[in-house]
């Protein structure tokens, strides 16, 4: 077997390591966790990884649980579909195009977690409960600044980093396309549209669940 991921179908998080594992076509063990029941927080998920966080990554003795780092350890790690030179073109040997990449994954965790993330969160799941208006409110403002600035950057390239589909991608891509479980509208940003297609376009693309029926 792959590398063990523990992980929960309801996870945006999870899913880009399950969309880049596909389309690097890396055989993943998959431990499925009841994360609205609280099995990331029991002793013995705990033992695995003491965040009590998802995804967890575990490859022999190596323990990743952070999904930016888990993108980069896979893209690093395998070769292409077809080919046997590693890293994949998904990540880069070379010092400035892993920055360039690594600009994404940072804007990742600043602004899309705590915007688009959050409101699908709290408006599809009511996570965490009585959450207050107030903050949905503000995760929506961010959201949409965060889609803002994705539109300019892909008003004028078709991919975030490298003029090619990277890691950078991958970790934007879900909760973009997901925006409208948190009631943010795609409308205002063609660029970013027609960028959800390309990467939906990528050979080894797996489905999103909530993308064609939001609610």
């Amino acid at each position: 077997m792959g590398p063990k991921l523990y992980c929960c179908p309801e996870s945006g998080n999870c899913y880009k390591v399950r969309l880049l594992a596909s389309l690097l076509d890396i055989s993943l063990e998959k431990v499925e966790l009841d994360f609205f029941h609280g099995a990331h927080k029991t002793p013995e998920f705990l033992a695995i990884n003491p965040k009590g966080e998802l995804p967890a990554l575990v490859d022999g003795d190596i323990l990743l649980t952070d999904s930016s780092a888990v993108l980069v350890y896979l893209a690093g790690t395998h070769p292409d579909p077809g080919s046997s030179k590693t890293p994949s073109n998904y990540w880069s040997a070379e010092a400035v195009e892993q920055a360039q990449i690594v600009d994404w994954l940072a804007f990742t965790a600043s602004y899309i977690s705590g915007s688009l993330s959050k409101a699908r969160a709290f408006k599809a799941f009511n996570w965490p409960p009585n959450t207050s208006e107030e903050s949905i409110k503000e995760a929506k403002a961010r959201g949409v600044k965060s889609l803002k600035v994705l539109e300019t950057k892909l008003e004028k390239s078709d991919w975030l980093a490298l003029g090619r589909p990277t890691v950078a991608d991958i970790a934007i891509y879900v909760y973009v396309a997901l925006a409208p479980m948190g009631d943010i509208s795609l409308e205002p940003f063609a660029a970013v549209k027609a960028w959800l297609e390309r990467v939906k376009a990528l050979p080894g693309y797996i489905p999103l669940t909530g993308l064609d029926q939001p609610f």
